[in-house]
């Protein structure tokens, strides 16, 4: 019965595998997305992208035809990968058109009339400081900031949408459109040939209320501004004010500007970092102590307990009746826990979870995962996540069988369901959330049942494969023998209390990312990029470390009091950084962040208690599984009859 079930699971894999490749589209040899340079002629036609309206206050993207933009006469939706969808990206195509190193000057895009909708829509979105952000051969536009001082030029993502202000005759502060739009190309071009590759793109956005005498839809003369010179501020011209049944035109300039930065080098503007000797100085600092921390731990023990083993055995068999400590509750420390099949799940989603962010940290090294490669961080976490499926399955299978468990599809349903399902409710409910507000953020049902698709059609039956070969695996002896009756366990001193190892134990791994965390926060919450993944990969390894020594220092001192209960313990020991995790993130969100509404509010703690969840299980899975290394390692050594 086994066999044919197993030999229908690779079947079902095998078929939604063909489906898969099937939907692929062809390829015309290996290309890694956003990461091949394209040369331009010149006169050669630039288009310009636009992508999602964003707020670091409301943190709800939108559509950037949301609002009464102009419109082209069809838009076309770029083509979109699943970590895009994710992310709330809709890259579509717009109205502003360049030729390679032709200037333009005073460009009319269109002209708008807005209706008292429309002029809400603008002022709510002015008021909650949104962002457009467009795209050029998938370079994102960028503010230019210059700084009086010696500090180097910073880099804004996007420009606002408009500004309020109160200029002189006026009562109160009124709202101002950035309908014109001073683009800057920077390319960099080939000396042996007439190419060029686009390199940087900026924009200044300004305010102009533009006048004309009559419309032309093909070549309207504008009197605030001319063909073939610069726009600039000149004395008489007026911003634009939005008001209902008010017409906006919308006009932008278009200069080209030769550049000696690198195409391979052309993200590093957007990636530099305005406190980057801090950020370095912290991290170095963090790992420096938490090497040494962990290099003491390690000595400590490994001292203490090779010189106790050592002693153990040259006892004689009269003075084995007098053994204390550790060595006295050998004949318990290997009794199943409490739920052991609920430890096997969480182990099993622990590994999965390890799976997934050592291999995408692996492929973020690789450069695999750069900025230019929009979604491709969601897009891998969700496919990993999927076929890791299968080592989360084996893990749980074979803990089942070696705490002589015999109901492993049990456990195999709970370890393909429980965690998952709390994660998509969870992600479900806070989706819905973003429909209600008629963001562009929200995950269309069409990309819900996919996830579920990939969820039931190819996960659970990795995970049900794992726990089949996982059981089917020989589990090893363990290192003693279990007593049937179990021993009583003596009064525990107060810093051996579960709540105090738990608060105690979770400090040092959180010390060890609380650094870099902050880092991670700053560009998921304020639309920063975040490529420093060499540094990232180290505090991950420093991570494990801490998570494994200081739960074995607990461990160690819990067998010493004689309490055998270590197996949730170890668990709970290193997992509950996860609470100092959740709890760093309530700071965060009252002193980094400037959201007002509930909504928002809600959506942040929501992601955030996701985050927190999966790092309990990371964090208590490596915990666990150093504890259970260690358990079996010191009873193995020590000679008991």
């Amino acid at each position: 019965m086994g066999e044919k079930m197993v030999e229908l699971m690779i079947r079902t894999l095998c078929t939604m595998v063909m489906l898969v490749l099937i939907k692929m589209p062809p390829a015309n040899g290996f290309y890694l997305p956003g990461v091949a340079p394209r040369d331009f002629q010149k006169g050669e036609t630039l288009e310009v992208k636009v992508n999602k309206l964003t707020s670091t206050k409301t943190q709800l993207p939108y559509d950037y035809y949301f609002l009464s933009y102009c419109k082209p006469p069809k838009i076309r939706n770029s083509a979109e990968n699943l970590g895009e969808v994710l992310r709330g990206d809709r890259i579509e195509n717009s109205v502003y058109s360049f030729h390679m190193r032709e200037q333009q000057s005073c460009k009319v895009a269109c002209r708008v009339k807005i209706d008292s909708v429309s002029a809400k829509n603008f002022k709510e979105k002015i008021d909650d400081d949104y962002r457009v952000n467009l795209i050029l051969d998938n370079l994102p536009v960028a503010v230019l900031w210059l700084s009086r001082d010696e500090k180097p030029a910073v880099y804004e993502h996007g420009f606002r949408v408009g500004f309020k202000a109160k200029f002189s005759g006026m009562k109160d502060q009124r709202y101002f459109i950035f309908n014109h739009l001073k683009f800057k190309v920077k390319y960099h071009q080939d000396p042996d040939t007439d190419t060029a590759l686009v390199v940087g793109f900026e924009v200044t956005p300004l305010s102009i209320q533009h006048k004309y005498t009559t419309w032309d839809d093909d070549n309207t003369q504008l009197t605030t501004c001319k063909h073939g010179t610069k726009t600039v501020l000149q004395p008489g011209i007026v911003p634009q004010e939005i008001e209902s049944d008010t017409e906006i035109v919308f006009t932008y300039d278009v200069s080209f500007e030769s550049s000696d930065i690198k195409w391979a080098s052309r993200w590093d503007t957007y990636l530099l970092m305005n406190d980057d000797q801090i950020h370095w100085f912290s991290i170095i600092n963090s790992l420096i102590i938490v090497l040494f921390l962990s290099g003491m731990v390690a000595m400590i023990m490994m001292k203490t307990l090779y010189r106790e083993i050592a002693n153990y055995n040259q006892l004689d068999q009269d003075e084995v009746h007098e053994e204390s400590g550790w060595k006295l509750v050998h004949a318990d420390v290997f009794r199943p826990p409490n739920n052991y099949s609920l430890l096997c799940v969480y182990v099993g989603t622990g590994v999965q979870v390890f799976g997934m962010t050592f291999v995408t940290m692996i492929f973020a090294l690789l450069g695999f995962l750069s900025p230019s490669n929009r979604g491709g961080l969601m897009t891998i976490m969700v496919f990993l996540w999927i076929f890791m499926g299968l080592l989360a399955g084996y893990s749980s299978g074979h803990l089942h069988k070696m705490l002589k468990g015999k109901d492993w599809k049990k456990t195999s349903l709970k370890t393909a369901f429980m965690v998952p399902s709390v994660l998509f409710t969870t992600f479900f409910m806070l989706n819905a959330l973003i429909w209600g507000e008629k963001s562009s953020g929200a995950v269309p049902f069409g990309t819900m049942f996919v996830i579920v698709l990939l969820w039931f059609g190819i996960s659970v039956p990795l995970v049900f494969l794992g726990s089949y070969l996982g059981f089917k695996t020989p589990a090893k002896e363990d290192p003693v023998k279990t007593n049937k009756i179990p021993r009583p366990i003596p009064l525990q001193p107060w810093y051996i209390n579960p709540l105090f190892a738990m608060l105690f134990g979770g400090i040092l791994p959180f010390g060890a990312v609380f650094i870099e965390l902050f880092f991670i926060l700053t560009s998921v919450w304020l639309n920063q990029f975040y490529y420093i993944f060499g540094f990232l990969f180290i505090v991950f390894i420093i991570l494990l470390i801490t998570c494994a020594e200081i739960s074995i220092v607990l461990c160690y001192f819990q067998l010493c009091n004689e309490d055998y209960r270590w197996w949730w313990r170890s668990y709970l020991t290193s997992g509950a950084s996860a609470l100092y995790l959740f709890l760093y993130c309530i700071f965060y969100f009252c002193v980094k962040l400037e959201i007002t509404k509930l909504v928002s509010a809600i959506l942040y703690f929501g992601y955030m208690f996701i985050i927190a969840y999966a790092f309990f299980i990371l964090t208590g899975t490596i915990g666990f599984c150093a504890c259970f290394w260690f358990v079996r390692k010191i009873y193995s050594s020590v000679k008991i009859e």
